[in-house]
């Protein structure tokens, strides 16, 4: 047994020091640094938007303990996803690898550079879901929850499993009280994204809704026994100008059932800004459908 033991405790040493040279410190806030995982040898890391509380004098600390200068690339508030970029270094990158090769119950690693030290906590995967909608609007192409103790300033830094590859970013921000991790393929859509064009662009209407039950008959005409009522419409938004009205009911959007808030944040941030998008209402009494420029969330 304690042969075994010992072999565990070496193979998890080994991920580490397989892992640390792809991590970086981060020192962009006022408190402890965060961490950041580096995202290409030419000097681009990424890692969480909440500990980006500055946009100038961001510090790096690199593994072989230098501190360098950072500029911001952008950052994605909806998936707490920021990238930077430091100049004139070769760096070493991360090997990552989807999300979907872990299961519940795989031994993980979250690894973090908060100083000059890496540090590691090690848990299980206790739960992976389908694609979810953060608080802000932003899609996350996988839910990963682990059991291992995120401690501060591991935000930022990777997950990785038992063969030191970076299954996603831990983030502290998206779900109150919650350590989750995005997964691979949300960090490479939203990275590749903010190196190409410095932002994401998201949809917006400027509405504001909440959940009511429909009346026997527009539920069998309709197919589904809730819509979203709209009580609030921004002055000037998409929604005001595409003629969207206080006491709407929208039961589609894009011509797919739109039954909760989530639902909705979800098609409409994801939606083409500028294009129409197609959205089904009952007003008074009967269904009807609008076609509404969507606009850029401010």
């Amino acid at each position: 047994m304690a042969g075994v033991l010992s072999n565990l405790s070496d193979a998890l040493a080994a991920v580490v020091a397989q892992a640390s040279p792809s991590l970086v410190r981060v020192d962009a806030r006022q408190r402890m640094g965060a961490s950041g995982i580096v995202w290409s040898a030419d000097g681009a890391i990424v890692t969480s938007r909440h500990v980006i509380e500055r946009d100038e004098n961001i510090k790096i600390g690199l593994p072989g303990g230098e501190s360098v200068s950072a500029s911001l690339v952008g950052s994605d508030p909806m998936t707490d996803i920021a990238v930077l970029r430091v100049q004139g270094k070769s760096l070493t990158p991360a090997s990552w690898v989807g999300a979907e090769t872990a299961k519940v119950g795989h031994i993980v690693l979250a690894l973090g550079r908060p100083q000059d030290n890496v540090r590691a906590a090690m848990g299980i995967v206790s739960a992976i879901g389908e694609s979810w909608t953060t608080s802000a609007g932003g899609r996350v192409d996988r839910y990963l929850q682990t059991e291992v103790v995120m401690y501060p300033g591991f935000s930022g830094g990777p997950l990785v499993d038992a063969d030191a590859k970076v299954l996603g970013l831990n983030s502290s921000s998206l779900v109150r009280g919650v350590s989750v991790t995005i997964p691979t393929s949300t960090v490479k859509r939203v990275v590749e994204t903010l190196l190409s064009g410095g932002k994401i662009q998201r949809g917006y209407l400027g509405i504001g809704t909440q959940p009511v039950r429909l009346n026997p008959e527009l539920a069998k005409q309709g197919n589904q026994e809730t819509g979203l009522l709209i009580v609030n419409i921004a002055g000037g938004s998409p929604a005001e100008k595409g003629g969207l009205l206080m006491g709407d009911i929208i039961i589609s959007l894009a011509r797919r059932p739109s039954r909760s808030i989530d639902d909705m944040i979800a098609t409409i941030s994801s939606a083409p800004v500028g294009k129409p998008l197609s959205i089904g209402i009952i007003r008074a009494g009967k269904m009807t459908e609008l076609n509404v420029p969507v606009g850029e969330h401010p």
